[in-house]
């Protein structure tokens, strides 16, 4: 395992030596608009461009259009948070090799009045009930997002269909987190948010933190290189280097110094 970890040192040193005598290179990566609204990306990438002289284009959507945007070989990596969408992305042949790179957790806001109270509770899927119960205002991506997919598998264990309450109570929006968190505000609706976009949002409104704390709102991020065999336009050898940076300690240091307001957002656990 040390050997692994001071290989793999040895190999971003060696590319930063090289970097540095070049002109300063280009990737595009399909990400989630939680790392970019969060404002991790704006913290990180920085570092980054610092240490390789590669550049980062960031585009910023939902977890299943990235990785559609990576079937597409229009992006060189795909850095995302929805598991089963990873995996069925690499069976397809459209991923060099998959990387767990850090975690944070799902929460559920909703305003301070708690008309479904379920402040409080630990066991998300029974806030959910409550919540359809009081029919009191919820509002959804509905984006294939990573969050929007983790929101409906809750739904589904949760026992209720939310295809059926649509346009009643239910609302879904098809934005990213920003702006669901800022419609969630502004009609002092429930919804459920990735804990890095809120400890940035700052147009809270009524809203606070009411279900936290269930293991089924972990939340995992991973990164891949899309496929250069599939889609010869990749740049492999740049978008190898962002991924190795980022499961390096440099970069795994990087996410852990994060804060907001002196709380971490993102908590690095790639392997090594």
């Amino acid at each position: 395992m040390k050997l692994r970890k001071f290989g793999l040192v040895l190999s971003i040193l060696a590319y930063v030596a090289a970097a540095q005598a070049e002109p300063a290179a280009t990737i595009t990566v399909a990400s989630t608009t939680s790392t970019e609204q969060s404002g991790l990306f704006g913290y990180l990438l920085p570092h980054f461009t610092e240490a390789t002289n590669i550049v980062v284009k960031v585009v910023a959507v939902g977890t299943g259009q990235a990785l559609d945007i990576g079937r597409r070989g229009d992006v060189d990596v795909v850095f995302v948070h929805d598991r089963p969408a990873e995996d069925k992305f690499m069976s397809e042949g459209q991923g060099v090799k998959r990387f767990d790179v850090m975690y944070n957790d799902f929460v559920i806001v909703g305003p301070k009045s708690d008309p479904a109270h379920v402040a409080g509770d630990k066991d998300v899927v029974e806030a959910l009930r409550k919540i359809a119960a009081a029919k009191a205002p919820f509002i959804s991506r509905g984006d294939r997002s990573g969050t929007h997919e983790a929101e409906l598998r809750l739904w589904k264990q949760a026992g209720i269909d939310v295809a059926a309450v649509k346009a009643d109570w239910y609302r879904e929006i098809g934005q990213g987190m920003g702006p669901a968190l800022n419609m969630a505000s502004s009609s002092n609706a429930y919804l459920l948010s990735d804990r890095g976009t809120w400890l940035s949002f700052k147009n809270r409104g009524e809203l606070a933190i009411l279900t936290e704390g269930d293991k089924r709102l972990f939340n995992q991020y991973g990164v891949m290189l899309v496929n250069p065999e599939k889609h010869p336009a990749v740049k492999a050898k740049e978008g190898q280097a962002f991924i190795d940076w980022l499961i390096s300690p440099m970069g795994q240091q990087s996410i852990a110094s994060y804060k907001v307001a002196g709380e971490q957002l993102f908590f690095p656990d790639a392997p090594h």
